[in-house]
């Protein structure tokens, strides 16, 4: 048994949809989360520059003495968590092996589209977990940075989304593929969006549901799951607590309390 709160955290708001399905799976789990929205997205930013952050990031945590981290973020798993994890002394969840499961697992014909931020992409992670676990199957990736920007806004089901995810995702719907990884934890959020654009017949691979699931299993692995008791849940932005409070209860549906606004950089 480990009552301390596991730390996630994410680029903006977009790893609250990672909350929302721990909160589902693991109830008695206490949460500290790290929205850096001040800085957001990290998604068309250097490496240099993510792995800047993202140390900042996990030092923060870290200081709220948490027992594990999850990482909700994609650009972070792809571009900097092999850099600072020598720093990091408690165990560590990441999005995309969960994710590259998920989808070998739902594909029929091993045709399958990766849309992930323009980092994401750059880096291959994505296809390399995938494909090295079946290398038979055909993957088509496409960069869709204006994703992030539309979520964080809180246009997720609007014209505006409907026209940028058209344009984005033409090519890949062209390529007849069976099932669609949603490669940032903020595309969750343009899941029907997307399903308008794409068709019900494309299965989506939601990484945050199945980080959730690896979670639940590495606790019990590691035997540091929590005692029955209410989990208590505290949330940090790097921007306006206003803003997350409103949207972030959409995404939670829930009044979120305990916010507090941090500056992590130097």
């Amino acid at each position: 048994m480990d009552d301390r709160p596991i730390g996630v955290f994410d680029s903006g708001l977009g790893g609250l949809t990672v909350v929302s399905e721990i909160m589902k799976s693991l109830p008695n789990e206490s949460l500290i989360y790290f929205g850096d929205n001040g800085r957001t997205p990290y998604g068309t930013k250097s490496k240099e520059t993510v792995i800047k952050y993202t140390k900042q990031d996990v030092a923060f945590l870290l200081s709220k003495d948490v027992k594990m981290l999850v990482v909700a973020c994609n650009t972070v798993s792809a571009l900097a968590l092999s850099e600072v994890s020598s720093a990091i002394n408690v165990p560590v969840l990441e999005v995309i092996k969960p994710g590259a499961k998920s989808a070998l697992k739902k594909t029929k014909s091993g045709r399958i589209g990766i849309i992930a931020t323009p980092g994401t992409i750059a880096s291959g992670v994505y296809s390399s977990a995938i494909l090295n676990l079946n290398p038979a199957v055909e993957i088509f990736s496409k960069a869709c940075p204006l994703f992030v920007s539309l979520v964080e806004e809180g246009w997720w089901n609007n014209e505006i989304a409907r026209m940028v995810a058209e344009e984005y995702l033409k090519d890949i719907k062209k390529e007849k593929v069976d099932t669609l990884v949603l490669g940032c934890t903020h595309y969750p959020l343009l899941s029907e969006t997307i399903r308008k654009v794409m068709g019900d017949e494309v299965s989506q691979v939601n990484s945050a549901k199945e980080l959730a699931l690896a979670l639940k299993e590495l606790l019990e692995e590691k035997e540091m799951s929590a005692a029955q008791k209410p989990a208590r849940y505290i949330y940090y932005t790097s921007d306006s607590v206003e803003k997350f409070k409103e949207l972030g209860k959409l995404i939670l549906s829930a009044d979120i309390e305990n916010v507090e606004r941090v500056d992590v950089g130097n």
